[in-house]
């Protein structure tokens, strides 16, 4: 029995070693554009700061670049850090990407900096009282998208206009926020699982119908790196391995042409803590992806599953999203 799951892409923009990103743009939009072509539901982008290495920083303004040079696949945030920007201001942006692009524009919403604490300062200096003030936060947004606003300061270019909203998180706390206001829950389980069946439960149990749901949505962020053999496939996870002992270590580089899986680095990969993060990295041959694709979504029921990919040749990954697209009309 097929399961019709929507699966979409969470894209960061991955900057290349020997590559910049006006040539990392111009390849998002291309992936856009092919994944349209295979099926896949949306095209989200991430918020990150001061990082060389991915270039969604500016994440409305990519959303409104790939968004023009697509047709119908929806395209968002994955998310907008909420605590680094003004209410009013990611209220405009969205309602003006909406007229745009009317009924394709989501607006997904979380409270992590999206880079280190220094730099978050720099963006926000109140950005932790902003922190706390989440939900009240979402409630303005709310409020601001809402015909029936009042306020004295008003976002006209966004009342009525449709721009759904999803919370964001990658632990607990987000999911008794999205619960409470009725609204569809993402968890970052690509990169932070620890949590994700408790948060999911959570989110469940405590889901109160809304005017925007009526019942609860979920989404989940898994890895790919699927390819012809589970031998190139390895080779290519190289890529990310380095990426991600960069994040941990807090050394951020370029993302890195692929090599032989060498000792040095199996040994990192088995790491407990490495193997912790990419716990949902599913890394293999068609074969290999489907069977741990299906017993994810066996193990979560999950509504929608989100994927994020980190491959060094952009057609090699252009190939891993194609066949994974395989994979879900298959299951």
């Amino acid at each position: 029995m097929k399961t019709n799951i929507p699966y979409s892409i969470l894209e960061l923009a991955t900057v290349a070693r020997n590559s910049n990103p006006q040539e990392t743009f111009a390849k998002s939009l291309d992936l856009a554009q092919q994944a349209e072509k295979f099926g896949y539901h949306r095209f989200w982008l991430a918020e990150h700061h001061n990082m060389k290495s991915i270039a969604s920083a500016a994440t409305a303004v990519l959303i409104g670049h790939i968004a023009g040079g697509t047709e119908k696949i929806r395209v968002g945030s994955g998310g907008i850090m909420l605590p680094n920007h003004s209410p009013l201001i990611v209220a405009e942006q969205f309602g003006t990407l909406g007229n745009l692009y009317p009924k394709r524009i989501d607006l997904g919403l979380g409270r992590a900096p999206g880079t280190d604490q220094e730099t978050a300062h720099e963006i926000r200096s109140d950005r932790m009282k902003a922190v706390y003030q989440f939900p009240q936060e979402v409630s303005r947004i709310q409020n601001i998208f809402s015909t029936e606003n009042s306020q004295k300061v008003r976002s006209y270019v966004s009342e009525g206009v449709e721009v759904p909203i999803y919370i964001l998180g990658s632990s607990t706390d987000s999911a008794y926020v999205a619960a409470e206001k009725g609204l569809p829950y993402v968890f970052a389980s690509h990169f932070a699982p620890a949590q994700l069946h408790q948060a999911l439960q959570i989110y469940h149990q405590n889901f109160q119908p809304s005017k925007f749901l009526n019942k609860p949505y979920t989404i989940a962020g898994i890895n790919v790196i699927a390819t012809d053999t589970d031998e190139e496939a390895e080779i290519l996870s190289t890529s990310t391995l380095r990426m991600i002992l960069g994040v941990v270590s807090g050394n951020i580089d370029y993302i890195q042409q692929p090599t032989k899986m060498t000792s040095d680095l199996k040994e990192i990969a088995n790491h407990p803590s490495i193997q912790q993060m990419m716990k949902y990295a599913f890394i293999g041959s068609k074969e290999t992806v489907k069977e741990k694709t299906k017993a994810f979504l066996e193990e979560t029921k999950v509504d929608e599953v989100i994927v994020a990919s980190h491959i060094y040749n952009h057609e090699d990954r252009v190939n891993s999203y194609k066949l994974f697209s395989e994979i879900m009309n298959e299951l």
